[in-house]
């Protein structure tokens, strides 16, 4: 059963599924607060993953990317950016390894390009790279007994944000949260996916992809989209502080700006938290505007929130926000707060 044909059975529970992504089961309003309030279960066959193998993976990938590889030992997972030689970020992975093997999790509309463009520079290494996103099925899980609700299911449970736990009947990865609730990624195959999936079910709400979303901008992760390639440095979008960068492991694509940017301390422009309460949706590398109508950030990532209005990551200048009254179109820019200290 490829993820594909597990979209199908979801569908005969009820899910309606758009390009991929299950964007709810029925009742998305009832579902976004449902992800406010309880414990939600959500496909995640929408995001991209790519299997890195060979002898040479990890030293070819500790080339390309902001984060050192050689920090992940089969037990945790981090972000890292992959950058163009002028340091403007092309995709966010969440990578890990996994047995003899390397995983890079992103936005999937960017699979084909990035895995076409990492392809590029193997050259003689021995490595190999392909798409696994039909061969493993995930799916998240979030609420305020998440945890316990995984007892039953898994010998093993992660505890730290990021700590990666690989049992026989799965893999599951603890997610930074916000509040009281605990946050899951659970990967596995298509002999185990059903058996689990039903099991969290009896004490869940299934949920869409846009539940997903706005939980991943509650906990501050930004995302990468083909609207937003090459716009930012990853301090732009808080990489430093979410330790999705290695200041100490060597060259990379784009190391010279990314250290000189942290080295110099010139970072003037961070991605901020906020609300934006309009009828209509906000995009992914949309503009924000100040009050004389000067551009001073964009969107980055953007989903709707439990009340109806829209909740986004916004990237944006320091003095900017600090100033106040920004805007998009005519709807003002709220500020909220992130779950991490916003350094500048």
């Amino acid at each position: 059963m490829t993820a594909a044909e597990w979209q199908t059975g979801l569908a005969m529970q009820g899910a309606v599924i758009e390009n991929g992504a299950v964007m709810h089961f029925g009742n998305p309003d009832a579902e976004l607060i449902a992800t406010a309030k309880a414990n939600v279960l959500c496909d995640l066959t929408h995001l991209g993953l790519l299997e890195i193998n060979g002898p040479d993976a990890v030293t070819f990938l500790q080339g390309q990317v902001t984060n050192d590889v050689k920090l992940l030992a089969g037990n945790n997972a981090h972000y890292t950016a992959y950058c163009t030689p002028k340091g403007r970020m092309l995709a966010l992975f969440l990578a890990f390894a996994h047995h003899d093997h390397l995983h890079l999790q992103l936005n999937r509309e960017l699979l084909e390009p990035i895995m076409k463009r990492l392809k590029m520079y193997v050259m003689r290494s021995k490595v190999d790279i392909k798409d696994a996103s039909e061969d493993i099925i995930k799916f998240g899980l979030n609420g305020l007994e998440a945890a316990s609700m995984l007892v039953p299911v898994f010998t093993k449970i992660p505890t730290q944000d990021y700590e990666l736990v690989s049992l026989e009947n799965g893999a599951i990865l603890k997610l930074p949260t916000t509040g009281n609730n605990s946050r899951f990624e659970i990967l596995t195959d298509s002999v185990n996916a059903p058996a689990i999936w039903n099991a969290l079910k009896v004490d869940c709400q299934p949920v869409g992809k846009p539940c997903w979303d706005w939980l991943e901008i509650q906990a501050g992760i930004p995302d990468i989209t083909p609207a937003t390639q090459e716009q930012f440095v990853p301090q732009m979008l808080n990489l430093d502080l979410l330790n999705a960068i290695s200041f100490k492991k060597g060259c990379y694509t784009g190391q010279e700006i990314v250290a000189r940017t942290h080295y110099l301390g010139s970072v003037k422009r961070r991605t901020y938290l906020a609300s934006i309460e309009s009828a209509h949706a906000p995009l992914a590398g949309d503009k924000v505007m100040d009050g004389a109508k000067n551009e001073v950030g964009q969107i980055v990532r953007v989903a709707v929130n439990p009340s109806g209005s829209f909740d986004a990551l916004i990237e944006m200048r320091i003095d900017a926000k600090e100033a106040g009254n920004i805007y998009w179109n005519d709807s003002v820019v709220t500020s909220k707060s992130l779950p991490y200290a916003l350094e500048s």
